[in-house]
């Protein structure tokens, strides 16, 4: 009997924010593994601020989608059909076969997850690519020291939350910004940090990151882009470091946003601004997963999960994304 499944399209480019409008829900045959391949039914699909860029005309750095096209990312699930000898069905894995109920995938950059060391929704955020995400970006760009101030923009979303806490374990002051009062008293309360500020309320970020960062920022982990990062790189110290992480303030622009330019700063400070892509350390993953998973054993780490059920909530989770809707890691539980 041929099983049937549904799956999340892109009905049309998102043109500014997305609207519900442009995706659409279709049932469809269950794709068939073919040799060395697997059947994975989904439990929970991942929506993540960088698959805007994928929706845009012409190729991004991890290709695009098309009107028509299954929208990828990240999820996990259960074996279901196995013709690969090294995994069986009732096994857990998390990789890249996107909104839908059923994926059909290689072994090729798939991770076994065990349901018995950590909840499977696990394995697409804090011990998935956003943890990942946060460690190297963290401590391998940043390379924060112990004594050093650490500033943090979207701080309590999925990457920032977990990369403000890794800079206090490492000995560092940490102030973040986030888009809600409740978010600020999240920070603060619930993951340690030092200070915190509603960017959204605070008429000037300079300001507030001068009262809160009083011996300037040592380490910039940029997740946001927009006037909060102008206001950081006039207060970074000497030998700075700044991590672009992501930019999702400028994602959703009809037009490349016009702001200072600002980039004598690193000459003046001896500054380095770096971007990068996760899977640059695909390879040391194992690592950073380990003493992630092991910092949260001891209490020293945190996470949060805000999950949507149902597959007709992916678009609207994802959409929540940049209404700031969402505190830490938001997902879709199909299953």
């Amino acid at each position: 009997m041929t099983r049937t499944q549904r799956q999340v399209i892109l009905r049309s480019r998102p043109v500014g924010l997305p609207r519900i409008s442009d995706f659409e829900i279709v049932e469809a045959p269950a794709p068939v593994p073919g040799e060395g391949e697997l059947l994975v039914r989904t439990h929970y699909t991942s929506v993540d601020p960088y698959l805007r860029g994928l929706m845009r005309e012409g190729p991004s750095y991890l290709g695009s989608v098309a009107p028509g096209d299954v929208v990828p990312a990240g999820s996990v699930g259960e074996i279901i059909a196995s013709n690969h000898p090294d995994f069986h069905p009732g096994e857990f894995v998390a990789g890249y076969w996107g909104w839908r109920e059923y994926g059909v995938t290689g072994t090729q950059q798939l991770m076994r997850v065990d349901p018995a060391a950590a909840p499977i929704s696990t394995a697409l955020g804090v011990l998935g690519m956003p943890g990942m995400t946060a460690y190297f970006g963290l401590l391998d760009i940043g390379a924060p020291k112990p004594g050093e101030t650490v500033f943090v923009s979207g701080a309590a979303g999925a990457v920032g939350s977990l990369a403000g806490q890794i800079a206090k374990i490492q000995g560092c002051r940490v102030v973040g910004s986030a888009g809600s009062d409740a978010k600020v008293q999240h920070l603060m309360d619930d993951l340690g940090f030092d200070a915190a500020f509603n960017y959204k309320t605070t008429r000037d970020p300079l300001a507030t990151l001068r009262e809160q960062c009083p011996g300037g920022i040592d380490v910039y982990f940029d997740n946001t882009g927009g006037p909060v990062s102008d206001a950081a790189l006039l207060l970074i110290n000497n030998f700075a470091r700044i991590v672009l992480c992501g930019q999702i303030a400028q994602y959703n622009a009809k037009e490349a946003p016009q702001g200072p330019r600002l980039l004598f700063q690193l000459i003046v400070k001896q500054a380095k601004m770096q971007g990068f892509l996760v899977f640059q350390y695909l390879d040391r993953y194992p690592e950073g997963i380990a003493q992630m998973a092991a910092w949260i054993r001891e209490g020293r780490l945190r996470y949060r999960e805000d999950i949507l059920e149902g597959i007709e909530n992916t678009p609207h989770a994802f959409i929540g994304l940049f209404k700031g809707e969402n505190t830490g890691k938001m997902l879709v539980k199909y299953l």
